[in-house]
């Protein structure tokens, strides 16, 4: 039986999955961010949820439509677009 995952936890699934394939740590991002190693982790985590704001500025920094970190859209959606 599969468990269901929370909007929080899937956010951070994706903020991980996304740095990870950018070939980012998780200091050089939170570097990049201006926030502390242990904030990200708990975004990636699902402990904590960023705001719209921190979402903005990490779908930037990840190169990403907001649409497609968050999980409303899949990335090859806005591959097929272009």
């Amino acid at each position: 039986m599969a468990v269901a995952v929370s909007e929080k936890e899937q956010l951070g699934r994706n903020i991980k999955s996304f740095r990870i394939a950018r070939n980012m740590s998780q200091s050089q991002l939170a570097e990049r961010l201006w926030i502390d190693r242990s904030s990200l982790s708990s975004y990636e985590i699902g402990k904590r949820t960023p705001d719209i704001y921190m979402l903005c500025r990490i779908a930037d920094e990840l190169d990403l439509p907001l649409d497609v970190l968050v999980g409303r859209k899949k990335l090859k959606d806005y591959a097929e677009a272009e």
